[in-house]
């Protein structure tokens, strides 16, 4: 699994001092272009785009605490996979959110997507995990 560290910012919460629902996606986000750009996937053209995103909501949590979020490879399509991020309050260990994502490989100029490259599959691979 690939591991972001996140530290919460006082702006990400609400009225009710709990972080904004909004901004788990915002986290899970900034976990992918990190996992992207570690598995070089990406380089001077962005190549892909979120086709779908979900995120289940376990534990609330709150200004200053530090995450961590795990992501991994659940699922290889011929042009498209599935991400599957566990947030974690770093602390305690606990599971405060559950994320999948799928992303595709698209040309912009067809508008149209395009197959996974044989070395994106390859890195992909390191970090593909069984489904849960």
């Amino acid at each position: 699994m690939h591991d972001t560290q996140i530290s919460v910012r006082f702006c990400e919460t609400d009225l009710l001092g709990h972080v904004n629902n909004n901004n788990f996606f915002i986290y899970m986000e900034d976990a992918r272009i990190q996992f992207f750009n570690d598995l070089q996937l990406v380089d001077d053209d962005w190549n892909f785009i979120l086709a779908s995103i979900k995120c289940d909501f376990v534990r609330q949590v709150y200004y200053g605490q530090n995450l961590l979020i795990k992501s991994g490879v659940i699922k290889m399509g011929n042009s498209s996979f599935h991400i599957e991020q566990d947030i974690y309050e770093e602390r305690s260990g606990e599971l405060v959110a559950k994320g999948t994502s799928v992303i595709v490989q698209f040309d912009f100029d067809k508008q149209a997507s395009k197959p996974l490259t044989a070395t994106m599959r390859k890195q992909l691979e390191i970090h593909q995990m069984a489904a849960n």
